[in-house]
């Protein structure tokens, strides 16, 4: 019979939690804050993801950020005695990381108007959940300045990223955006689902 993996180490009992390549801290220490923001984010990209067709355009950039995010923790979670043994795109953010979410952002923009004023959130499900993590990467470049890396980029990274959710956000609800200085619509049709969400999944704009 195979042996069943055990998911639970009892190692945190005491509060702290094992770094990539060795060494502990505790697990309210800003490089776990800091993962834990970013765990978070990439479970929300989940939620995104969950919406979108299976092997649609949004299905497979949210896969590729969502595997990028295990590298940018990776590093995070590395201390900074060990960052030699870092691969890169493996276990460390690249500037070829970074350039491809700045290329990324042009071509949305390339594709669709971009909203110049704040937007209301919720035009459907994938839109909103964009939002949310958007947010969540947000808090996680916000902690990391108080523990910054010397010599990484996981802020630009981070930075990057927060700047290609919204974009995509904008894509996932087609032409039309409800804007916080608009004064929200009574009755109408139906917002259409946005380009890779599931059929049925367009939100209403109200």
């Amino acid at each position: 019979m195979t042996p069943v993996a055990k998911i639970y180490t009892k190692t945190g009992d005491d509060g702290t939690t094992g770094l990539y390549y060795g060494g502990r801290v505790a697990k309210d220490s800003a490089v776990i804050d800091i993962n834990g923001t970013v765990d978070e984010a990439q479970a929300v990209l989940g939620l995104a993801r969950a919406e979108a067709e299976p092997g649609s355009e949004l299905d497979d950039l949210l896969t590729t950020l969502e595997r990028e995010l295990y590298v940018l923790m990776a590093e995070v979670a590395t201390d900074p005695s060990n960052r030699d043994k870092l691969t890169p795109g493996s276990t460390l953010v690249t500037a070829a990381m970074v350039d491809d979410l700045g290329h990324r952002i042009d071509g949305f923009i390339d594709r669709i108007e971009m909203p110049t004023d704040f937007v209301v959130p919720g035009a459907n499900r994938a839109s909103a959940a964009l939002d949310l993590a958007r947010t969540v990467v947000r808090r996680a470049e916000r902690l990391l300045w108080s523990a910054p890396i010397e010599g990484s980029l996981v802020g630009p990274y981070l930075n990057r990223l927060s700047d290609l959710l919204w974009a995509m956000a904008r894509w996932t609800e087609g032409e039309h955006h409800l804007l916080a200085r608009t004064r929200p619509r009574r009755g109408g049709a139906p917002a259409a689902a946005g380009p890779g969400l599931a059929e049925g999944e367009g939100g209403t704009p109200s």
